[in-house]
């Protein structure tokens, strides 16, 4: 068997494990698919060398929630702040023409995206499973397009839809998809169903609820013992009361926040989610949420992250509040990127860090574009400077996905155009009105 060794040689290496330095300089050497060693001039023999000169080498972003089926709908409702108006349109009128066609090409958009953005994980929160083939286009989207990515299988939110082959189709997903060879797997988007988490569970999958604490609520049931736990993911987590919190905290469960999302939407106030999250003992992870007001973009939500904590627990301060959190740290807001989103996954032990085993999901930014350099510190830069154009190359599992600032193996031409003709059909087919230039009708 022909090892395969790839070296990014003397880049600055940002390792986000405690146990793995950091380095001003330094090398990351990949042999077959995984992190063989980080270190100063490391040598390989017949590897791959990526000359890193000039940037930093880190691990792949991680979107903790977005919903990938909703692609051809970029921006399509950038001002939308009410969430039945956006339920009505995204699943109500469009949602309810879609065809596999359209959950894949829209998914297979949102992963493209995912990767010239230097995101290499993303949990794709799906709620148009309209049926076993919207499922199957969907997941064949993610496996063409090379990201990892954990599936969550959904009923379709329009009054249309049947959901009738859930939960059952969940054994056959789980067959198919859930080995340990596979970089896409299959999970959940149970809300509060659980007669479907019964059967989620039973297979080992995690189960995703969008949770805000004014239009939902946890009854006595969930404080059962066995049936929360760190197979959970809770997103938004906005207004949620204090036992409510206490209840996820014991329970050891995961919680995504989108910063960008939460407050189009007016979700959150100033107590913040990921705040409360924090202040609970758990890891809050990041995610974006939707294309129709956003894009796949993480430095935007580690912006917004930034800025929003900040202002937050300031206005907390200068209010008096005793006691009131200190402000968020450019180190936490990485975390929250990375490492964090790689718990809600269930993949901590295999990425989000540069730590020797782990599968080779790793970025490689520039640092001489004319508004990032000097760096003088690492992690200010990509939390605070960079963008996605910055991102030069991406590798998941061993594999090079973007490389000197170009996708690999995605011809965007035809993508472009069978997006648009998908977008176009979905119009048409729905009767919606999109005004270029103005709010849309």
């Amino acid at each position: 068997m022909t090892t395969q060794r790839t070296l990014f040689k003397g880049g600055t290496i940002l390792t986000l494990d405690a146990k793995v330095p950091n380095l001003a300089t330094g090398d990351v050497l990949i042999q077959d698919g995984r992190i063989a060693a980080v270190g100063p001039a490391l040598h390989a023999d017949a590897a791959e060398v990526i000359d890193a000169t000039g940037h930093i080498v880190m691990p792949g972003l991680v979107d903790a929630h977005h919903h990938m089926w909703l692609g051809v709908m970029r921006r399509m409702m950038p001002n939308v702040d009410d969430l039945f108006a956006y339920i009505d349109v995204v699943g109500e009128q469009l949602g309810a023409h879609y065809r596999p066609l359209d959950m894949y090409l829209s998914t297979r958009l949102t992963a493209a995206a995912s990767l010239d953005a230097g995101i290499t994980t993303i949990i794709d929160a799906c709620h148009n499973s309209r049926s076993p083939e919207h499922t199957d286009a969907a997941l064949d989207a993610l496996a063409t397009t090379g990201i990892r990515a954990l599936h969550m299988v959904g009923a379709a939110m329009d009054k249309k839809a049947s959901s009738a082959h859930l939960p059952s189709d969940l054994h056959r997903l789980a067959g198919n998809w859930n080995n340990a060879g596979s970089r896409v797997h299959v999970g959940l988007f149970g809300q509060l169903n659980l007669e479907w988490w019964k059967v989620a569970r039973k297979l080992d999958m995690r189960i995703l609820t969008e949770f805000i604490g004014d239009l939902a609520q946890l009854g006595p049931e969930f404080a059962e013992k066995g049936v929360l736990g760190a197979h959970n993911i809770f997103n938004h987590c906005t207004r949620v009361p204090e036992e409510t919190w206490k209840l996820l905290a014991d329970a050891g469960v995961n919680i995504t926040v989108n910063p960008r999302s939460d407050a189009l939407f007016g979700f959150d106030d100033d107590t913040f989610a990921y705040q409360l999250a924090v202040d609970h003992g758990l890891t809050p992870a990041l995610g974006i949420d939707l294309d129709t007001a956003f894009g796949s973009d993480m430095f935007g939500e580690m912006h917004a992250l930034f800025g929003q904590q900040r202002s937050a627990m300031r206005y907390r301060r200068f209010r008096g509040e005793a006691g009131a959190p200190a402000p968020i740290s450019v180190e936490a807001v990485l975390q929250a990127a990375t490492v964090n989103g790689a718990r809600a996954a269930g993949l901590e032990d295999q990425i989000g860090t540069l730590t020797p085993g782990k599968q080779a999901d790793i970025i490689m930014v520039r640092t001489n574009g004319v508004a990032v350099f000097p760096v003088t510190n690492a992690i200010g830069t990509i939390v605070q400077a960079v963008e996605r154009a910055d991102v030069d190359t991406v590798m998941v599992g061993g594999e090079l996905r973007k490389r000197d600032g170009r996708l690999i193996d995605i011809d965007l031409a035809k993508l472009n155009a069978d997006v648009t003709a998908s977008r176009d059909f979905l119009i048409e087919a729905s009767g919606y009105h999109a005004d270029l230039f103005g709010a849309a009708a």
